[in-house]
C-alpha cells in the first residue's frame, strides 16, 4: 500500500506539471499587418516574450538582433540603426521593447521584421530557449516577396500570404532548419489573447499542435480573428553555457500572422 501511495503522489505531481506547462513564444507584433495610405503611414511594433493565450508575461532581455527585410532582402545599412531605435517597454508587466518604423508610399512592398532573442534559461526544463521570430507587413498594395525565406538558421516560410487573411482561412507554412525542410516537424500554435476575451475550455486548447508532412509543410485554419503564433522547435546537438547555466538549447522558428473579420457595411 505504501508503494501505491508513493506512486499516486508521483503521478499526481506529473499531472500538475503537465497541466501547468505552457508554450513560450517570442513575439513581434506590429499594430497592423497591412499598411495603407496616400503618402506615409506610421508603423509601431512591440517585441515581447510570453505565454500568449494565458497572457502570462516573461521578461525579454534586449534582443540579440532585430532586423528589417524588404521584399525578402535585408535592408542593408539600416539593421544597426533599427536596433538602436529599440526602446524599453512593458508588456504584461514584464520587460519588453518597442520600435517605430514609418513607411512611405514611395517604397511599396513587403516589410518583414526579425528578432533573435537572447538565450532564456527555463529552469523547470533545464534548457535554454532561443527564438527566431518574424512577421510580415504588406504595405501600399504590394504583393511581391512574402514567400521568400530570410535565410535564418531556422524559420517558417509562409506558403499562404501572411497578411490580408480572413479568420477561417487555411494558413500553410514550410519549416526549414539550416535551409532544408524538416519532415514531420511539430508546430505549436497559440492565439494572442490580447484583450482576455477568450478562455480555453481545457488545457489542450491553450497550445495546439500540428505536424508537418513529409515535405515539412503544415496547415492550420485560424478559427477566429486576431494574431496567431506558430512555433517549430528544434533541440540543438550542442549545449550552451550562458550566465552561469549550462544546458541544451531549444531553438524555435516563430512566425506571427494576423487574421481579420470582414467589415460590415454601414
Amino acid at each position: 500500500m505504501k508503494f501505491f501511495g508513493i506512486f499516486y503522489r508521483a503521478a499526481f505531481l506529473v499531472l500538475i506539471l503537465c497541466n501547468t506547462a505552457q508554450a513560450h513564444f517570442g513575439m513581434v507584433i506590429p499594430d497592423s499587418s497591412v499598411v495603407m495610405g496616400l503618402r506615409e503611414a506610421p508603423l509601431a511594433l512591440t517585441l515581447s516574450f510570453s505565454h500568449p493565450m494565458a497572457m502570462e508575461g516573461l521578461s525579454l532581455e534586449k534582443p540579440k538582433a532585430f532586423k528589417m527585410f524588404f521584399n525578402g532582402s535585408l535592408v542593408r545599412g539600416h539593421e544597426d540603426v533599427i536596433s538602436q531605435m529599440l526602446r524599453p517597454a512593458k508588456v504584461l508587466e514584464q520587460e519588453a521593447w518597442s520600435v517605430n518604423c514609418p513607411l512611405t508610399a514611395m517604397r511599396p512592398g513587403i516589410y518583414s521584421f526579425f528578432m533573435e532573442t537572447q538565450p532564456y534559461w527555463e529552469k523547470t526544463e533545464e534548457r535554454f530557449i532561443i527564438h527566431l521570430v518574424k512577421t510580415s507587413v504588406g504595405a501600399f498594395g504590394a504583393e511581391k516577396g512574402w514567400d521568400e525565406p530570410l535565410g535564418l538558421k531556422t524559420e517558417i516560410v509562409p506558403l499562404t500570404r501572411p497578411f490580408g487573411n480572413y479568420a477561417g482561412n487555411l494558413f500553410q507554412g514550410l519549416v526549414l532548419l539550416d535551409g532544408r525542410p524538416v519532415p514531420g516537424a511539430m508546430v505549436e500554435v497559440e492565439y494572442y489573447n490580447r484583450d482576455l476575451e477568450r478562455e480555453a475550455p481545457n488545457d489542450y486548447l491553450i497550445t495546439q499542435v500540428v505536424k508537418a508532412d513529409s515535405q515539412g509543410v503544415f496547415s492550420y485554419a485560424a478559427p477566429f480573428a486576431g494574431w496567431w503564433g506558430f512555433a517549430a522547435l528544434h533541440i540543438l546537438p550542442e549545449k550552451l553555457e550562458y550566465c552561469g547555466n549550462t544546458g541544451e538549447v531549444e531553438l524555435g522558428a516563430v512566425i506571427w500572422v494576423e487574421f481579420s473579420e470582414p467589415v460590415k457595411r454601414k
